[in-house]
């Protein structure tokens, strides 16, 4: 299983902290030093809708400019955006043979992902 994120972030860090705490075992794959290679940005994009994907609410989306947002009308014009600038990827994503099985964090989610296992 592998965690996808960035370190300083707080909701990564809930996460990481509860996977932690409930002796789930993980990888944690750091998207600032490792980046987003473009078979996992294309399998992602296929499992879930762009629009869940690229937080348009955080930060990295709000300081693009007009034209660059304008520019992310489907999956393949997201891809691009998502790999340049990975803080733009709702995190964290957790991901298990390469399927996206949570999207940010929500500990009642996990509870009942990791009771299944």
């Amino acid at each position: 299983m592998k965690l996808y994120g960035i370190p300083n972030c707080n909701t990564v860090k809930k996460a990481r902290d509860w996977l932690d705490q409930h002796a789930v075992a993980y990888e944690f794959h750091d998207f600032k030093k490792l980046g987003l290679d473009d078979t996992t940005a294309q399998g992602w994009l296929q499992q879930l809708p762009w629009e869940k994907l690229v937080n348009r609410s955080g930060m990295t989306w709000r300081n693009l400019s007009d034209a660059e947002k304008n520019a992310v009308i489907d999956a393949a014009t997201a891809q691009p955006l998502m790999q340049e600038k990975t803080s733009v990827i709702k995190r964290p994503v957790l991901v298990k043979d390469h399927q996206i099985i949570a999207l940010g964090f929500n500990e009642a989610e996990y509870v009942q992902l990791f009771a299944k296992e």
